[in-house]
C-alpha cells in the first residue's frame, strides 16, 4: 500500500526520481510523530492537524499534492493542510520527498487518526511555525546548545572493554570530525562530571545554528532530542552520519549491555526501532529534489 500511494504522489502528481519512493519506504514505514509542537486545544486555529488531533478521525476522503506557486502543498479534499499555529504547510521544490511522504501519512491514516503515525507533517510543521525566526528560534538554539554539555559522546567508560570498543569505534572518529569541521575544542570526561566546553567553542557551534535554514534547525532538533547528543544532531543535518551510524553512536552503553544481558522484549526492539524512525524524519526531511 505505501509502495503504492508514494508511487501515485511521486509520479502521477510530482515526477521525479524512483529513489525517493524506495528511500521512503526503508526509514519512514509506520514512523512516529513525536512532535514538539503545541498540541491543538480551545483557541488554536481550527486547522487540519488541530481538528483531526482533536476528534482523532478522518474526516477527508482524497489525498493529494498540489502547487502554490513555486511551493507545494498536500491537500485534503484540495483544501491545504494548515500547521497547528494555522499556517499553511508549504513545501519548496526541492522537498518534493517530504510533500509525498506528508501526503502519504495522511492518506494512510484509516477511521481513527494515529498522531504518532505524522512524523514528517509535524517535524515540517515545526520548521514553518516556529523555527524561521524571532524569539522562538532563539529560545530554541539557545536549548539546544545546552545539549552540548551533557553531549552522550563526551562521556567514556574505560571500566567496561565493550563499550570502550564500541565508543571508540563510533564516538572517537565523531569527535575528530567535529573538531576539523567547526575548528573547535570538545572536551571529554571520563567520570560522571560532566567535561567543561570552552565558551570560544559554544559560541562557534551557535554561530553554525545561525546559518542552518529552518528546516535543518527542524531536523537538527529533532536528531539531537532523539539521541540526547548535539554532535549527532549535527552530523546528522551536515549529512556526516547516515541514520544508522547516528543510531549507533546513540545506542552505544545500550548495545553494549545487550551484548552480556541480551535484548530485552517490547524495550530494546521498541528503542532500535524508534530512534531509526526519528533520526529517519529528520534525515528525510532534508533530502532534496534530484
Amino acid at each position: 500500500m505505501l509502495s503504492q500511494t508514494l508511487a501515485r504522489y511521486t509520479w502521477a502528481q510530482c515526477p521525479h526520481s524512483r529513489r525517493w519512493t524506495q528511500l521512503a519506504l526503508r526509514t519512514c514505514t509506520r514512523v512516529r510523530w513525536n512532535s514538539s509542537a503545541t498540541p491543538a486545544h480551545d483557541g488554536l486555529p481550527q486547522t487540519e492537524t488541530n481538528k483531526a488531533e482533536v476528534t482523532l478521525k478522518r474526516f477527508w476522503k482524497h489525498v493529494g499534492i498540489g502547487q502554490r506557486g513555486d511551493n507545494y502543498t498536500v491537500t485534503l479534499d484540495n483544501r491545504a493542510i494548515k500547521t497547528p499555529a494555522g499556517n499553511t504547510l508549504l513545501l519548496p521544490k526541492d522537498k518534493q520527498l517530504a510533500a509525498s511522504l506528508i501526503a502519504a501519512e495522511w492518506d494512510h491514516q484509516e477511521t481513527f487518526l494515529k498522531p504518532h503515525a505524522l512524523p514528517m507533517t509535524s517535524i515540517a510543521s515545526r520548521a514553518i511555525d516556529n523555527l524561521t525566526e524571532g524569539i522562538g528560534r532563539q529560545e530554541v538554539e539557545a536549548s539546544l546548545l545546552k545539549y552540548f554539555d551533557t553531549d552522550t559522546v563526551c562521556f567514556f567508560d574505560e571500566t567496561s572493554e565493550r563499550l570502550d570498543r564500541l565508543q571508540k569505534k563510533h564516538w572517537v572518529p565523531l569527535i575528530a570530525w567535529a573538531r576539523k569541521t567547526f575548528d573547535i575544542e570538545i572536551n571529554v570526561s571520563d567520570s560522571v562530571l560532566s567535561p567543561t566546553q570552552s565558551i570560544a567553542t559554544k559560541k562557534k557551534l551557535a554561530e553554525v545554528m545561525k546559518t542552518l535554514s529552518s528546516w535543518e534547525l527542524a531536523a537538527l532538533e529533532r536528531a539531537t532530542l532523539s539521541t540526547k547528543s548535539f554532535i549527532i544532531g549535527l552530523a546528522v543535518v551536515k549529512k556526516h552520519l547516515t541514520v544508522e551510524e547516528a543510531a549507533q553512536a546513540a545506542s552505544a552503553e545500550v548495545n553494549s549491555q545487550i551484548e552480556v544481558w541480551g535484548e530485552v522484549e517490547d524495550t530494546h526492539d521498541v528503542d532500535y526501532q524508534d530512534i531509526r524512525r526519528q533520526l529517519g524524519s529528520a534525515a528525510l526531511l532534508l533530502s532534496k529534489a534530484a
